[in-house]
């Protein structure tokens, strides 16, 4: 079933404090949200084991910068660890975006996400979850198609350069250290 997911993680119960802030940017190389979410304290960290190596994606200090473009049908997280590098980035193939009624960014997952890692790694999650979606009737072919389409472009462009790829994040990341 096709879930909304949102920027402010309501219900995120690994993390026991946080604080949550969003922002609409346009300019040259981007319009949309961007929120950031600095994670305080913990239950607990999150590990999750990808090619043989383990990464934490959740830990006291870090810090999960959400985008959330107006183009293109995916949103990206960039997680960063306490002393501000780079984890990983991401990126959720969405159906829909949009704001609440309170101003917080959201969107429907399409299943199927993109995961680039620091030293220009890549993999492609849960493509089962997409076609056992696409199985059971609840997304079409024309979505089907759309995700994998989706998951190749950001694939074969935007993953290609991490370099790039971090000055973006970081760029938007200094924005809001900024604003203080």
């Amino acid at each position: 079933m096709i879930k909304e997911k949102y920027a402010n993680k309501p219900g995120w119960t690994r993390v026991l404090k946080r604080k949550f802030t969003t922002r609409y940017f346009k300019n040259d190389d981007f319009e949309g949200y961007v929120s950031v979410t600095r994670i305080e304290k913990v239950r607990e960290p999150l590990i999750k084991n990808m090619l043989g190596k383990d990464y934490c994606l959740v830990d006291d200090g870090y810090i999960w910068l959400e985008i959330v473009p107006f183009k293109g049908n995916y949103c990206m997280t960039t997680m960063y660890d306490s002393n501000k590098e780079i984890v990983q980035w991401y990126f959720d193939i969405t159906r829909k975006k949009g704001l609440t009624d309170e101003g917080i960014p959201f969107f429907e997952d399409l299943f199927l996400d993109v995961v680039v890692l620091p030293d220009s790694n890549v993999l492609l999650l849960d493509e089962n979850e997409l076609k056992d979606a696409f199985d059971k009737g609840e997304i079409t072919q024309q979505e089907f198609d759309m995700a994998y389409t989706e998951a190749k472009e950001i694939m074969n462009n935007i993953a290609v350069d991490v370099n790039k790829l971090s000055d973006f994040s970081n760029k938007y990341l200094n924005e809001f250290f900024l604003m203080k």
